[in-house]
């Protein structure tokens, strides 16, 4: 039986839980939700914060991170789009002015999330989604404030594909009235859609950018078509070994490019090395790499004791490379045809990507979209792209964008993989776009 910790129960001190000392500082509630037996999900939310609108005229926006394992109430918290930044400071873009946003640490084991029982990791999208609709249903159960609010799920990463199979099955709730919600949509930013499409476009983008010769182009093609076949073949846990290669093959000949950011180099913490086990430096690659130390000290310091019900056994991200590894047999498989199915379904999906994220680049985006099956892409492919300014004094081009009935596309420029972190304003800009306050 799931079960979920009301405010009633995170006293004392803190008023139910919600957290409102100053006119500017957003209300905030957190709890736990136990989605299975011993399998425990943390969230944390914000309610809007907008000097001429209430919550209630805002929508919602639940934020899924990456990994697996990368947690969106640390990361994508302080690091993105949160109240506040790392060093505890006010964030000026932060998205709360657009709308609430709840943050939830999925897989479980992500964060300050829990299991009782290694058993009990999820292994496949199908496990993550059935968790996430446990813990969506307790939501809007208790949360009956929210039910008619629009709802959108925003994302990053493999959390792309984590949000496109929950947005079909929560519509599918929603229209069986199993779950009150007026979800409105998708977002799904520098997203793991199709791994195939980014691993083959890696060479050419990195050729064009000048971070590969010839040689390199060479290699990189080489290792990538590797990729091809195991998928090809359904041999999905050796295309995640093959991958681990492939970023080292890149790594070797671009002098350790950043894979988050092609444009800011990170020295990286060891040498990749080929005894070490393949799961242990993807996982240090692209998610410990998320939880730095400044990061790690404030979520087990500060953050851990505002929070006041994390348990004692549970520090945050300590199961995340368990996350990732039960996931590795996952990683790999597409999912072009949920998004076809989310279309076919007039759920409205936005796509949004940074122009220097290498891992999902975004020319791996426009080829999986050029592979869906939905009717409309041809007028969508048609449609001419329109340049945004992220206000109407500026003359830089910040963004490309193109829609055509219920799909989008934000091309965001000076962007890595963590838009909002580079490109804030347009970032917040695009939110209100999505979600139909600003045109």
């Amino acid at each position: 039986m799931a079960q979920v910790l009301l405010p009633l129960l995170l006293l004392p001190g803190l008023a139910a839980g919600a957290v409102l000392r100053q006119s500017q500082e957003p209300k905030e509630l957190w709890g736990y939700v136990q989605v299975r037996s011993k399998a425990h999900m943390f969230w944390w939310l914000y309610y809007a914060n907008n000097p001429t609108k209430d919550f209630t005229e805002l929508p919602l926006i639940l934020w899924l991170q990456g990994g697996p394992g990368a947690s969106g109430c640390g990361f994508g918290n302080f690091e993105e789009i949160g109240p506040l930044d790392k060093e505890m400071k006010p964030r000026n873009t932060t998205w709360l002015q657009a709308a609430s946003i709840l943050f939830v640490d999925n897989p479980v084991g992500t964060g300050f999330s829990y299991v009782d029982d290694c058993s009990l990791f999820a292994k496949n999208l199908t496990a993550v989604v059935a968790d996430m609709m446990v813990f969506l249903g307790e939501f809007f159960t208790c949360r009956t404030e929210f039910q008619t609010i629009p709802f959108y799920i925003f994302s990053e990463s493999y959390g792309g594909k984590m949000a496109a199979g929950i947005a079909l099955e929560l519509h599918e709730a929603v229209q069986k009235g199993t779950v009150k919600s007026n979800f409105m949509g998708t977002v799904l930013g520098d997203s793991w859609i199709s791994p195939l499409d980014s691993v083959l476009s890696w060479g050419p983008y990195l050729y064009s950018t000048s971070l590969l010769d010839d040689n390199g182009l060479a290699e990189v093609t080489a290792v990538a078509k590797e990729i091809m076949d195991a998928i090809n073949k359904n041999q999905y846990g050796l295309a995640t070994e093959l991958w681990g290669k492939a970023e080292s093959v890149i790594e070797e000949n671009t002098d350790n490019v950043n894979f988050y950011n092609i444009m800011t180099k990170e020295v990286p913490e060891m040498k990749s090395n080929e005894q070490e086990n393949l799961h242990l430096r993807l996982y240090q690659r692209h998610v410990k790499s998320m939880h730095k130390n400044s990061l790690n000290e404030l979520m087990n310091g500060p953050i851990r004791k505002k929070l006041k019900i994390i348990p004692d056994c549970v520090k945050w991200g300590g199961q995340a490379r368990n996350v990732f590894e039960n996931m590795a047999e996952d990683f790999m498989k597409p999912v072009i045809d949920i998004v076809d199915q989310l279309l076919a379904a007039n759920i409205n999906v936005t796509v949004y990507n940074g122009q220097l994220d290498l891992i999902v680049d975004t020319m791996g985006q426009e080829a999986w979209i050029r592979k869906l099956k939905w009717p409309n892409l041809d007028q969508f492919s048609q449609q001419r792209w329109k340049a945004l300014y992220v206000s109407p004094e500026s003359t830089e081009t910040a963004a490309f964008h193109k829609a055509y009935e219920n799909l989008a596309f934000f091309w965001i420029l000076k962007a890595g993989h963590m838009v909002p972190s580079d490109q804030g304003e347009m970032a917040l800009k695009m939110v209100r776009m999505v979600t139909q306050q600003q045109h």
